[in-house]
């Protein structure tokens, strides 16, 4: 969900879309190899999806060979255009090729960014979108035989230097994503603006519930970290402050970080309206700059924005800031080791378009380096069913309030992104690919 990427000398504006013109696009005459899409896509705004890549023909033949292969064995329907016959007969998700060819084309110049980019330009569609991805999530190693996959690094695309998350690199990259619009997040948002899974009291979920599921999150949090009255909490990764409102409530006088200048906004105002601000200090800092010690610490889905190689410095500053005796609660998105080491040298579709910057940890890097830093796990309690359905319950809500998000001036491919990325993170909890944790750390080493 983030704005396309800009030149990093050059400041961004916005387009009377709401989205941000690439530099080098507001004067360039259209690309002569620009084609007509199914979805009408500005080039200026997302040249990699309003145009073909020119890769070797060769490339497309061995997608539609290997891939289209693989996708009829799997358990999902596909069609070539809507209400022409399925290559093949067994049930599932179905998966409509409107241009096949460009479909196909994408995948083998830039494969899985491809297959994404496919899905803006209106290429290709679901009946299910996150059924249809859960199955590839399942089945994602029939994708490539088995001999191809060490060839992975010959094709896969690294991550562009840009987006190193330095000081400088981390406002950036939280601006591209957090500060899109506070209008848009809250369009399919509960009211307490909770942009992390919640923990539902039972399974499946309504969207009625998902603001007392969000509470439930915060309490066990605060309750790992042993937040109550008199606790001095530090929050790294304001949000929008409902975790700061939550623990100001029990007492706590609460620092707040965020690098966000719009969440920072409507954090303070929401405080001020709740009469806390006396016990609530929101600061644009970065956690590299942390002051003073305090007796908790508490961060909620921010290790993945940090990056790899500033997960040291991360862990470090946890432990910087903790009194003796302190807690830490973390709650965190993770992966299997081994794909997050595949992941993090690799430019994804989501750091392209979602988080630039950001990779998701294994719970293995998340010990190791807390451990260097001299802090112990306590405890590690997953709950991946609850962000299934905490993501389908948003990206229902997307849907139904696509009208808003174009009101607000978005063009007609962000909300495709921003369905596929709910559909796809939903897929990955659905897959077991992607699990979440509550995590307990203190001071000292595990013997």
């Amino acid at each position: 969900m983030s704005r396309p990427t800009t030149t990093p000398h050059e400041p961004a504006r916005r387009s009377e879309r709401g989205t941000v013109v690439p530099p080098q696009a507001r004067t360039a005459a259209p690309s002569p190899s620009v084609v007509s899409r199914p979805v009408a896509v500005d080039a200026a705004l997302w040249p990699d999806v309003a145009r073909l890549p020119s890769g070797r023909p060769g490339h497309a033949a061995v997608a539609r060979l290997l891939v289209g292969g693989a996708l009829k064995r799997l358990p999902l329907v596909v069609r070539h255009g809507a209400g022409s016959p399925a290559t093949h007969a067994t049930a599932g998700p179905v998966m409509t090729l409107h241009d096949p060819d460009a479909f196909y084309r994408r995948i083998g110049c830039h494969g899985l960014i491809g297959f994404g980019e496919s899905h803006m330009a209106g290429e290709w569609d679901s009946d299910d979108l996150p059924g249809l991805l859960t199955v590839l999530a399942l089945h994602v190693d029939e994708l490539v035989p088995a001999p191809l996959r060490g060839l992975r690094a010959g094709w896969v695309t690294t991550r562009p230097s840009r987006d190193r998350n330095t000081p400088q690199g981390s406002r950036e990259n939280i601006h591209r994503h957090y500060d899109l619009s506070n209008e848009l997040f809250a369009a399919f948002l509960d009211p307490t603006l909770s942009y992390s899974s919640a923990v539902f009291a039972s399974l499946p979920a309504r969207f009625e519930t998902l603001a007392a599921a969000q509470h439930r999150k915060i309490d066990r949090l605060l309750d790992l970290a042993r937040v109550a009255d008199g606790t001095e909490l530090l929050e790294i990764g304001t949000g929008w402050g409902v975790l700061a409102l939550w623990a100001a409530a029990r007492g706590a006088r609460v620092t707040t970080l965020t690098l966000s200048t719009e969440q920072a906004e409507l954090a303070r105002s929401r405080i001020r309206a709740a009469g806390l601000a006396d016990r609530v200090d929101v600061q644009l800092r970065d956690y590299r700059d942390i002051e003073g010690r305090y007796d908790a610490v508490v961060s909620v889905e921010m290790i993945e924005a940090v990056g790899a190689e500033y997960w040291p410095s991360y862990f470090t500053a946890l432990r910087g800031a903790l009194n003796t005796g302190g807690h830490i609660a973390l709650q965190a998105i993770t992966m299997g080791h081994q794909q997050m080491l595949n992941t993090a040298a690799t430019h994804t579709w989501i750091s392209k378009y979602v988080f630039p910057g950001g990779l998701i940890p294994s719970r293995r890097a998340i010990s190791e380096h807390a451990a260097a830093a001299g802090l112990r796990t306590v405890s590690d309690q997953g709950f991946g069913e609850h962000y299934a359905e905490t993501l389908r319950l948003w990206r229902e809500r997307f849907h139904t309030s696509r009208q808003t998000v174009r009101a607000l001036g978005f063009d007609t491919v962000f909300p495709r992104l921003c369905e596929f990325y709910l559909a796809y993170s939903e897929a990955g909890f659905r897959s077991r690919y992607l699990d979440v944790r509550q995590i307990l750390l203190r001071e000292g080493t595990t013997r």
